[in-house]
């Protein structure tokens, strides 16, 4: 039986807020959820899947239709029309990499269907290329890179060598860093999407007078060069964004990541109570931690519960009325929508550390409050 075979027998709906739905309206709100689920990125998406699926556990009202992209834009491009015009979805979430993004969100957007992105925040949407259908539950591209350029100027790091890929979000996300870090950018490197020898790159860094290392490479590409870096004797200091080690990446990296510094909006010890029972929660159904994605995805299916809700899907004008109210309890604590969809939400500084015999992240500090994007001011709707 397929995954999705699985998963729509299983058909997931309703804690409170989903009751309340079925009691106003009597409906379902059907959700087709593209993600990553095989290949290099394949861990992003399954967090993103098993986060979203906790969050709806019980559901009845909740019907869900998960597919793969395989991280492939034309297989994300097939699979939102068939889910559009053959399954009928109402809303649609899952996808993780930016380019993925743009190729989907816009289509799907004219088409009359909400998107909740659980991840990917690309700049071209929240500003310019913003919709009344579009809400963004995770961040704006640049929103770590941002803070982490901040922290970096404010904590004494002079001069830093920035490498990425070379995809929307790796762009977004250095030119994030670059607007606001105060010191000397010696080095700029952007690499293969996919890429896993940093041989070559490694050399630059290593013949540059850098003093941090500061690079965005997620998934496996993480996972690839943290290895690599580790046992090629630079001592350059090592700082980035939460993609880059998150906890599924620190289990493969180990103590190699240790003392490394990275922005987060959420991070397993942040000290609310909805955090405490997602952690709880998540380890109890799945048996390992949860990441940054696992919490992307339980919110966005909290979101969505929260708009059931108050209003019917069905009425676009009230649904997205019930969707910009955020009325749900965050992990991540405070959370808002600015008038662009994309979150105002704190950042925080994280460093990894080590637990028992487990490598893992712990909040040090907040880098930006109420961050929000600045692309917004360009978004009209």
């Amino acid at each position: 039986m397929k995954l999705k075979s699985l998963i729509a027998a299983a058909s997931i709906a309703a804690l409170s807020a989903g009751m309340a739905y079925a009691d106003a309206h009597g409906g379902k709100v059907k959700v087709g959820m593209i993600t990553t689920l095989s290949g290099g990125g394949a861990g992003l998406g399954i967090d993103v899947r098993d986060g979203f699926l906790l969050a709806a556990k019980g559901n009845e009202n909740l019907e869900l239709v998960i597919e793969d992209d395989q991280r492939k834009p034309d297989i994300a491009v097939q699979l939102a029309d068939k889910m559009i015009q053959s399954e009928k979805v109402d809303v649609m979430t899952g996808i993780i990499w930016s380019n993925l993004a743009m190729a989907v969100v816009p289509a799907v957007t004219a088409q009359g269907k909400f998107y909740l992105s659980p991840n990917a925040g690309p700049s071209a949407l929240a500003g310019k290329g913003c919709s009344p259908l579009y809400f963004n539950v995770a961040w704006q591209n640049d929103a770590f890179y941002e803070a982490g350029g901040t922290w970096a100027s404010e904590n004494g790091i002079e001069k830093v060598f920035l490498m990425a890929p070379n995809y929307p979000a790796g762009t977004d996300g250095m030119t994030g860093f670059k607007s606001t870090f105060k010191g000397d950018v010696v080095g700029e490197i952007y690499t293969k999407l996919g890429q896993t020898d940093y041989a070559a790159e490694i050399a630059q860094i290593r013949a540059s007078d850098a003093d941090t290392v500061y690079f965005f490479l997620p998934g496996g590409m993480g996972i690839s060069f943290m290895k690599q870096y580790a046992g090629s004797g630079v001592d350059k200091k090592v700082m980035g964004p939460a993609f880059s080690f998150d906890q599924g990446i620190l289990a493969a990296i180990g103590d190699a990541a240790l003392g490394v510094k990275n922005t987060s909006h959420w991070s397993k010890d942040l000290d609310n109570d909805a955090n405490v029972k997602f952690v709880a929660d998540f380890q109890a159904e799945y048996g390992r931690l949860p990441s940054l994605y696992a919490a992307q995805g339980y919110d966005t299916a909290l979101l969505l519960e929260s708009a059931m809700g108050k209003a019917d899907v069905k009425d676009a004008a009230a649904f997205q009325a019930a969707l910009e109210e955020a009325d749900f309890a965050s992990v991540r604590g405070d959370f808002a929508f600015a008038p662009n969809h994309h979150p105002i939400q704190d950042i925080y500084m994280r460093e990894v550390v080590k637990e028992g015999d487990v490598v893992t992240n712990k909040v040090i500090g907040v880098a930006a409050s109420d961050h929000q994007d600045v692309y917004g001011a360009d978004c009209k709707m």
